[in-house]
């Protein structure tokens, strides 16, 4: 990254929905290991042979409005494509081709602004694929973008840190600090924390106060931009690995236990303190992503159609439905690459299923916390949203070392 100047020209600030940097595939309960008995294993044999391509790939900043943006597919066709713009939601028109295999937007994109296109497809025996990406256009000349999250106007759990991601390096930390004022009405301090030289957070000590209004200020060269989101109820969700189990809490009141799966002893599942940052009805898994090879070469998973899936770190760890495995699984043997697994049916429609509970009672900022995993790595508090596992005093010194 080329180092910037304070702001370089105009801070603008695109409001996000959730983290700008976020990939689509996950390290989920994929294969397993062989142990396992076969009816564990479906899911590689129920893969479709359907593959999306998204251009520019996932995480792409500084797209040209009139660059190629496009979405294909190999061995299948497209069922449905949306590309729509973050901040407000609107959708943008784009033509499928004639024989389903491509699709392009119909004109040309706006500047500075952050869209997410989803596409979903299936191969010659009707078995659907899916694929998401969300790519940033370039700013004016001059211009210096942030892009903030939470979006203007949402509601989040408890857990949702205020993130600027700046889309060049920032030279003068404090300068562009003191023009960032986070504020919130249940009165808690907060503090801002630059966990590297292009991305700034903001949280309190502990968690935000449930129903309080987080208010969001940047004012530069006499130009003022208020940003603000509300805090919804609290519900903070523990997975105990070593009991299989996860525990929901709504406002100091367990509301739920569930039997989950989550990582093998290969594979162990982070412990720490998590926050969902995205929410997917379905989406594609493959090991290669998140660079899961077998022996061969070949992704140690591929799942075209994963349901009720939630973002928890950006380097892949999701919370989501699992309807390959046999039900003996769930709260008795840890199977996965590292997500968390809950009972669910493929193509997650049936509401009863524990995955699509959770789901449906779950919104992003809430917390999900991981305890007694046989893992021994840190999590580190700058992948996904995992602010609150820096200490509090190492918080307030501003600055990640390194």
């Amino acid at each position: 990254m080329t180092a910037a100047g304070a702001l370089g020209g105009v801070l603008a600030l695109t409001a996000l929905g959730g983290t700008s940097n976020a990939a689509t595939s996950g390290n989920g309960t994929g294969s397993p290991p062989a142990s396992q008995p076969p009816v564990v294993r479906t899911a590689a044999q129920d893969a479709s042979d359907a593959r999306i391509g998204i251009t520019p790939v996932q995480g792409t900043h500084g797209v040209g409005v009139n660059d190629p943006v496009s979405v294909t597919v190999r061995a299948g066709k497209l069922t449905r494509v949306t590309m729509t713009a973050v901040a407000t939601g609107a959708e943008i028109p784009g033509t499928l081709s004639a024989d389903g295999t491509s699709w392009r937007p119909n004109g040309p994109l706006q500047k500075a602004t952050v869209y997410q296109v989803a596409a979903e497809a299936q191969d010659a025996k009707g078995r659907p694929a899916s694929e998401n990406a969300t790519i940033t256009t370039v700013s004016p000349a001059n211009d210096f973008i942030g892009h903030l999250s939470p979006m203007d106007g949402s509601t989040v759990g408890v857990g949702m840190p205020v993130e600027v991601a700046f889309d060049r390096a920032v030279a003068d930390e404090a300068a562009v600090q003191s023009e960032i004022q986070v504020s919130s009405s249940s009165g808690q301090r907060v503090v801002g924390h630059w966990l590297d030289d292009g991305r700034l957070d903001f949280r309190p000590e502990n968690y935000w106060q449930p129903g309080s209004t987080v208010t969001v200020r940047l004012t530069h060269q006499g130009i003022r931009k208020t940003v603000t989101f509300r805090i919804g109820r609290s519900q903070v969700s523990t997975v105990d690995a070593r009991a299989k189990t996860m525990t929901v809490v709504r406002d100091g009141r367990t509301i739920r236990t569930l039997p989950v799966s989550s990582g093998s002893p290969e594979h162990p599942t982070y412990n720490g303190q998590m926050v969902i940052s995205q929410k997917f009805g379905q989406i594609h898994m493959n090991g290669a992503s998140v660079g899961l090879l077998k022996k061969d070469g070949k992704p140690a998973y591929d799942i075209g159609d994963v349901p009720h899936s939630m973002r928890l770190t950006d380097s892949g760890t999701f919370v989501h439905g699992n309807y390959w495995a046999a039900d003996s699984v769930f709260g008795r043997v840890d199977t996965s690459h590292g997500c968390v697994g809950l009972k669910d049916v493929k193509g997650g429609g049936d509401a009863e299923q524990p995955a699509a509970w959770f789901f449906a009672h779950s919104m992003t900022g809430d917390v999900v916390v991981v305890k007694n995993s046989a893992d021994t790595k840190a999590l580190a508090p700058d992948n996904g949203l995992s602010d609150w596992n820096m200490p509090w005093s190492e918080w307030v010194s501003g600055r990640s070392a390194g």
